[in-house]
């Protein structure tokens, strides 16, 4: 079953990650871990009944045809179009962080509060993928509300 793998896309991300991340060490900003990560796939009821039903993975959410989250160990395993990923940012480094992308012409896409009162925003990356900086425990605070 074919789920519709981007490789140029991961490829792509992983150059402007490790971009971000010499960025964030030269200018005093720091990222953490990895909170999630994202394939993009063209089937999501395929992608379901392989990561559900096949490898046993927890659905955390639907997004109606957008998206699927599956807890994967401490991670979270979204399936979506088009990619996207997370990166982990304390919620205190998020104005920071505002403030350098809007000074390196990148814009915020969106701020979402979330009910657990954390806080994430979004931008994309070069080739369009969307790139959400949040704080290291928020699905663990989602989980406990």
């Amino acid at each position: 079953m074919a789920l519709g793998f981007r490789t140029a896309s991961v490829r792509q991300l992983w150059k402007f990650l490790v971009r971000a991340g010499r960025l964030a060490q030269g200018h005093g900003r720091k990222l953490g871990p990895l909170l999630e990560a994202a394939l993009y796939v063209g089937d999501l009821s395929a992608a379901e009944e392989f990561y559900h039903g096949v490898l046993g993975l927890e659905v955390v959410s639907r997004m109606e045809d957008r998206g699927i989250s599956f807890r994967c160990g401490a991670m979270v395993l979204l399936l979506f179009d088009p990619a996207r990923t997370r990166i982990a940012t304390d919620e205190a480094e998020l104005e920071n962080w505002r403030e350098h992308l809007r000074t390196r012409g990148v814009a915020i896409e969106a701020e979402v509060g979330w009910s657990h009162g954390l806080r994430s925003i979004y931008f994309r990356d070069p080739a369009g993928n969307v790139v959400e900086l949040a704080p290291p425990g928020l699905w663990s605070a989602a989980r406990k509300s």
